[in-house]
């Protein structure tokens, strides 16, 4: 697994905005952290940025992958959040799993907690990446 190609993708581009964070990284699962600041909601943090969060954990735990080659590419195709509780000013946390990984198509779970670790949200992702492994980009 490529940590630089991870933490790009946790911490940089939209994910910058967002102030979004890299906290652990293995295959197939990665935990990022969003800080509260009142640009995400005042009294409650949006849903939009709740949604940001899950993408970008998602993302990057179908690219945490060993064998994923400098060609792949990848995009989300769907994912249905679920709210379960007002996250108010707090700090967010995202779990994402992958919990298949098909030809091109895979799917993943999410769960955000607060920085009580009350889940405020879960959700499941479905991804698109291409050629994810070596020997795929080889042929």
């Amino acid at each position: 697994m490529s940590l630089h190609r991870v933490r790009a993708i946790a911490e940089e581009s939209f994910a910058a905005l967002l102030g979004i964070e890299l906290v652990e990284s293995e295959a197939d699962r990665v935990v990022v952290r969003m800080p509260y600041r009142p640009a995400l909601g005042i009294g409650r943090i949006h849903g939009g940025a709740i949604s940001a969060l899950v993408d970008t954990a998602a993302t990057a735990a179908f690219w945490s992958r060993p064998d994923l080659s400098p060609q792949a590419r990848g995009a989300t195709v769907g994912f249905t959040i679920n709210y379960l509780h007002l996250a108010v000013a707090t700090d967010l946390t995202a779990t994402a799993t992958v919990r298949r990984r098909g030809g091109t198509i895979s799917v993943g779970e999410v769960c955000v907690a607060n920085a009580a670790g009350q889940e405020v949200a879960t959700a499941v992702v479905t991804y698109k990446l291409d050629r994810w492994r070596a020997a795929a980009a080889e042929r």
